[in-house]
């Protein structure tokens, strides 16, 4: 979705009782604060910032992306709150060891504290078509759930 495409819509959405989520990787937002700055202008909307792995290296693992450009994902945070816009982080941490984990949430903490506690934790759902897509990438999860043995907190 265009950035113009997304302010034309939650003009609209701002003018009803709804909320909007905005699900992003946040590089844009972290490139650019201005892009923060006019998502502030709406009472309506609340940015989940998807952050795959916890690491750089993760990062690049799982996305194919510059590993530099995971720190976008993190500055996108500080810019939204910095811009008093509702959000919070969802971090994939299947391919993650605790250590790095807890680095990535020791990270967090010097963006805000508030982040911690907010940090919606993804896992691999291993359906058929992830299962085969992981194989060709060649990539192992270290924790994984069959899709008939899904944790209760993560439906």
């Amino acid at each position: 979705m265009g950035r113009e495409h997304l302010f034309r819509l939650l003009e609209l959405i701002d003018q009803t009782n709804y909320s909007f989520i905005l699900e992003t990787n946040g590089i844009l937002i972290g490139y650019d604060s201005s892009y923060a700055k006019k998502l502030s202008r709406f009472r309506c909307v609340h940015v989940r910032v998807s952050i795959k792995g916890t690491t750089s290296q993760e990062y690049a693992m799982l996305t194919g992306a510059k590993p530099e450009s995971f720190s976008l994902q993190l500055k996108a945070l500080k810019n939204l709150l910095d811009a008093g816009v509702s959000c919070h982080p969802a971090v994939m941490l299947s391919f993650s060891s605790k250590e790095n984990f807890q680095n990535f949430l020791d990270t967090l903490k010097n963006i805000d504290l508030r982040l911690v506690n907010e940090v919606e934790e993804e896992y691999v759902f291993l359906y058929p078509h992830v299962v085969r897509r992981l194989k060709k990438a060649g990539i192992k999860p270290k924790i994984a759930y069959q899709p008939n043995n899904i944790p209760e907190n993560l439906i």
